[in-house]
């Protein structure tokens, strides 16, 4: 039988509820403890979940010996102490994405982890997302092809933040999607181009270009100054592409299009001419497969355990965080 983990979850402001109703409903374990600056966040959650117990002093929480796991939802200037103070005192780590500022900060979040045997998780929920899951497993098998490149746009009217740009708000969950997808290759190279319009030093809307290995390309555009709010990815292989559109009824559609290569016939009846080509374009069906949705966050924390209670690889561990912020750091 399982050992049931006890967990302590710290910041519960825009995504932090969502987290604990999650953690809640989850049997494989206890939430204890949750910890929040503010009066009235706790409140909330006294309201809601009346038997956890609550605090605005995180060092409760880190010096309890009974809290197995803690669960770092807090703005994310404050990711990499709260990490590494968890750590040190034994607990394993499910921090909001992204894990830390630096590349470095990362770095250490894992050397930590690895020396106490713990688990450093980030939350890229998207990974965890039911569609984005049969996304992959289209590319894996080869379904598309060889993929050519991906694009994506996560665009909204607000809400506006002045902590992080739209950049590190935004990216990290298509820079996430896309490493996944694509077995977290590191890339090429990354360029960016951003501009400030509202808060001076902080990007409203950015263009991010990513490069990876076999002449793949990756376009991310980000906004929170957009008329209509745009969760879309799109991935163009040889053989088919993929519309992933995450606030559509039809999360998936397979596009069976293309543009192939017609040899020339020669003077002679032959194809005596190599290199040169007529190209016919190729338009099948359209399909929209039945993908029964589960709640990425329920799936995310049940990953999570898993790690804990049977040593499950983690997905996005460590080495899955730093890629995205190699990437955002650029």
């Amino acid at each position: 039988m399982k050992k049931e983990t006890t967990i302590a979850q710290i910041g519960v402001g825009y995504w932090g509820p969502n987290l604990l109703r999650n953690l809640i409903a989850n049997e494989d374990c206890q939430v204890k403890w949750v910890s929040d600056l503010s009066e009235e966040r706790r409140h909330f959650v006294k309201r809601l979940y009346p038997r956890v117990q609550l605090t605005d002093d995180v060092e409760q929480v880190f010096d309890d010996p009974d809290v197995d796991a803690v669960i770092i939802a807090t703005p994310v200037a404050t990711h990499f102490e709260m990490a590494m103070q968890a750590l040190k005192k034994g607990k394993h780590i499910l921090v909001e994405k992204p894990m830390a500022k630096t590349v470095a900060e990362v770095t250490a979040i894992g050397e930590l982890a690895k020396s106490k045997n713990l688990v450093a998780m980030a939350g890229h929920t998207f990974v965890y997302n039911s569609a984005v899951r049969y996304l992959k497993k289209l590319i894996d098998s080869r379904e598309l092809g060889e993929i050519r490149y991906i694009y994506s746009q996560r665009l909204n009217l607000g809400r506006i933040r002045n902590d992080v740009d739209a950049l590190w708000n935004f990216a990290p969950h298509d820079i996430s999607i896309i490493h996944y997808l694509l077995g977290d290759p590191k890339p090429v190279s990354v360029s960016k181009h951003g501009m400030d319009y509202v808060q001076p030093g902080i990007f409203d809307v950015v263009f991010l270009n990513i490069e990876y290995p076999n002449k793949i390309m990756a376009n991310i555009h980000v906004s929170w100054l957009d008329p209509d709010k745009v969760r879309r990815l799109i991935v163009v292989g040889s053989e088919k592409m993929v519309v992933y559109d995450d606030i559509a009824v039809n999360k998936i559609a397979i596009y069976d299009k293309g543009i192939d290569k017609k040899a020339v016939l020669g003077e002679g009846m032959d194809y005596d001419e190599p290199g040169e080509f007529k190209f016919s374009h190729r338009s099948g069906d359209l399909v929209f497969p039945k993908i029964e949705y589960i709640e990425p966050l329920k799936t995310e924390i049940e990953h999570f355990l898993s790690c804990i209670q049977d040593g499950t690889e983690c997905i996005t561990g460590v080495e899955h965080a730093k890629k995205v912020v190699e990437v955002l750091s650029v």
